[in-house]
């Protein structure tokens, strides 16, 4: 009896374990193999050529470019998704009327479709859209928000922060609930202000979650792909591609695979380096022995 309880713990590990061989580790080996063949000659017989595609990249302009769209799209996203759900879900989670009207209200973006919103969005942009129409009506010259260089990019993170505030409002509320009311109360009795009583007690009690969020809307925003499709096709000049949007373009509209899968190698070795860190600052006492 003691014999099979020892195996019963990786008997319930197995269905996780064999989802993450078939659609991670095999993938991630394939992809690994692909990024050194070449088939622009024939897809059907590539050619092993070894790092060759590696070297392509580092001498790609378009590549560098389509990399600093990428960090731009991280380092203007992600403080926006850790701080303003943050802000929202303490005003939410205090006691006022109507409060499960604003959480239905803010939540909304999350479950409308990514397809959609970028639509609506598009449409918002246009050149003969509302946008442009309010700021006529205001005395400004109307902006190409999705065909002008300066804007593409801004505005495709724009539909990303809007889709992406209440689902990370929703995490922030979760640990909320987690911090000590007698810790507000004695914050209160010392005369702490409102943001001198979230500044000492909410902050350092839900860092893990502010970790979380930051690791999260950080991967997302570096595989943002769906808002860039529908609304500008990485354009104009490039200047909204990122490296997900350039991976797919290179795999399925060029058929140039060994180059998409070392690309996906990069990108893979970007997100698991953004991960340490996250552990590194945020989480280090964890794994210490």
């Amino acid at each position: 009896m003691n014999y099979y309880k020892k195996y019963v713990p990786y008997l319930f590990l197995l269905p996780a374990g064999i989802i993450l061989l078939v659609f991670f580790f095999i993938p991630f080996i394939q992809t690994i193999i692909l990024s050194f063949k070449d088939y622009s000659s024939s897809i059907y017989h590539p050619d092993w050529v070894g790092l060759q595609n590696y070297f392509k990249l580092m001498q790609s302009p378009v590549f560098y470019k389509v990399l600093i769209n990428t960090f731009l799209y991280l380092f203007i996203a992600v403080p926006i998704l850790a701080t303003v759900p943050l802000f929202l879900a303490i005003l939410i989670n205090q006691k006022i009327k109507g409060i499960t009207l604003y959480k239905i209200l803010i939540y909304l973006p999350v479950i409308v479709s990514i397809v959609v919103a970028a639509i609506a969005f598009k449409w918002l942009y246009a050149e003969q859209g509302i946008l442009n129409f309010a700021m006529q009506k205001m005395g400004f010259e109307s902006i190409g928000w999705l065909t002008d260089t300066n804007f593409s990019l801004i505005s495709v993170i724009i539909v990303t922060i809007w889709k992406g505030i209440g689902y990370y409002m929703m995490i922030y509320l979760a640990a909320l609930m987690s911090v000590p009311k007698e810790l507000y109360e004695a914050c209160e009795i010392d005369g702490a202000g409102f943001f001198r009583k979230h500044l000492t007690v909410t902050i350092p009690h839900i860092m893990p979650t502010l970790a979380l969020v930051s690791t999260i809307s950080a991967i997302s925003a570096m595989k943002v792909f769906a808002e860039i499709y529908v609304m500008t096709k990485g354009g104009p000049l490039n200047s909204s591609k990122t490296i997900v949007y350039y991976i797919y373009e290179r795999a399925f509209e060029n058929l140039d695979l060994g180059y998409a899968s070392a690309m996906a190698v990069v990108l893979l070795i970007i997100v698991m380096a953004f991960s340490l860190i996250n552990i590194m600052c945020f989480e280090k006492n964890k794994y210490q022995i």
